[in-house]
């Protein structure tokens, strides 16, 4: 136990988490009579609000966003199974994707030519992929979260001088007031990254799932942070300029579920405009007064520089997201496709948007696409994520183009 005590004092020493002269007893709750300090205790509160979310999320999908999407003609079936071979199923729960050496040794065990066989693998791994339904209903349902926890953050932050101007983030630090709309607005907004991970168990199964688990801890963790250290004024303000784009790329991605390929294009040209925006606009002004204006005000320590540092680290990403947002843009119309938006730019669904460095080619009036490169996850306020994406021809009418898309997405900064 001596050594458990002396590793967490080393680790919450005030010299590290905070300002010279100030010791976590002068930021307790109650330590002075004009300030509310924040609660470190309240970090439990998210915990049980997530089994909120998720009932909340289970009841739309179940009762009004699936049947919405039936409504819309969207596919709930899944293709039909593959027939039962305990050789080939051994096979495959080793590795889903079949390696050509195993074809000539699983011919001879399972009576089967190589042909069948690799029939049999490709309508087993379809057999393995949610329904279309079922990823319309996880996008719809993160599109609806994004756009209320935009709305509920500009509500709570509009009456807050930090929201006009971001100086006003440091004065005072660390004795700030935390409000109860700012309290809700982070106790929500932890929740929902919390429900994120205990339903990423059940949800679509993703290639990027252990980035994605990392991604959603680490936010937790980051927010936590700034909880503690009482910077939820900044952090408030990275939590609602990232929201604002998750929006419409989640909406993009529900619409083209739903075949609605001209309304997809229309959001995602909206999207990058957002993006751009919010992430090379308003986001690089938090970083310039947290980069400039903030020593200018607070004497310096430790975690300032931490978390500066993963603040910029952000900042680095959205350039070269962007960078492939508008090379996605610049490509499709350089080709003349029909769709500007054919993939996912920031997704880790394994059926949806496009990449950026894409290899196209149009042929037959289909286009088929095959992409290489890292692309963004959704970054939730302290924290965001890269990742790749690559895709293949689905198939669909004249005008419209489905392609998959399986993304890797790994954690980067501060929330």
């Amino acid at each position: 136990m001596d050594i458990i005590n002396k590793v967490t004092d080393a680790f919450w020493s005030t010299h590290i988490w905070l300002p010279p002269n100030t010791t976590w007893a002068d930021i307790a709750p109650g330590s002075r009579p004009d300030v509310v300090h924040a609660n470190y205790r309240d970090l439990i509160w998210p915990i049980p609000l997530a089994a909120v979310v998720m009932l909340v999320r289970y009841t739309l999908e179940r009762f009004w966003i699936s049947p919405i999407g039936k409504s819309l003609g969207i596919r709930s079936s899944r293709p039909k199974k593959a027939a039962n071979v305990p050789t080939l199923e051994l096979a495959y729960a080793k590795s889903s994707h079949l390696d050509h050496k195993w074809l000539a040794p699983l011919s001879k065990q399972a009576d089967m030519s190589e042909r069948q066989i690799e029939r049999w693998w490709r309508l087993r791994r379809a057999q393995d992929k949610p329904s279309t339904l079922v990823k319309f209903c996880e996008n719809t349902w993160r599109c609806l979260y994004y756009l209320y926890s935009f709305i509920f953050g500009v509500i709570v932050l509009w009456d807050k001088p930090w929201f006009w101007d971001v100086k006003t983030c440091w004065y005072g630090y660390p004795h700030q007031s935390v409000s109860n709309d700012i309290w809700w607005y982070y106790m929500i907004s932890m929740s929902f990254y919390w429900s994120l991970t205990a339903t990423q168990f059940f949800d679509v199964k993703r290639k990027d799932f252990w980035q994605m688990f990392i991604h959603h801890m680490v936010t937790l963790l980051l927010m936590s942070l700034s909880w503690v250290c009482n910077l939820h004024r900044v952090g408030s303000l990275v939590l609602v300029v990232h929201d604002c784009a998750d929006i419409f790329l989640e909406a993009a991605k529900l619409t083209k579920y739903a075949n609605y390929q001209k309304v997809c294009d229309a959001i995602f040209a909206i999207f990058t405009v957002v993006w751009i925006v919010t992430r090379l606009g308003f986001y690089p002004r938090i970083i310039y007064s947290s980069s400039v204006e903030a020593p200018r005000i607070l004497p310096m320590f430790p975690a300032y520089y931490i978390f500066n540092s993963l603040l910029l680290m952000l900042l680095v990403l959205h350039v070269i997201w962007t960078y492939m947002i508008l090379k996605i843009v610049v490509d499709s119309l350089q080709k003349g496709l029909v769709s500007l938006m054919s993939g996912d730019i920031r997704s880790s669904d394994s059926e949806d948007l496009t990449d950026s460095s894409g290899n196209v080619r149009v042929a037959n009036g289909s286009m088929r696409t095959k992409t290489k490169s890292g692309n963004p996850a959704t970054p939730a306020a302290p924290v965001t994520a890269a990742g790749g994406v690559n895709q293949r021809k689905r198939g669909n009418n004249s005008s419209a183009n489905n392609h998959t898309t399986d993304a890797a997405t790994t954690t980067a900064a501060a929330n």
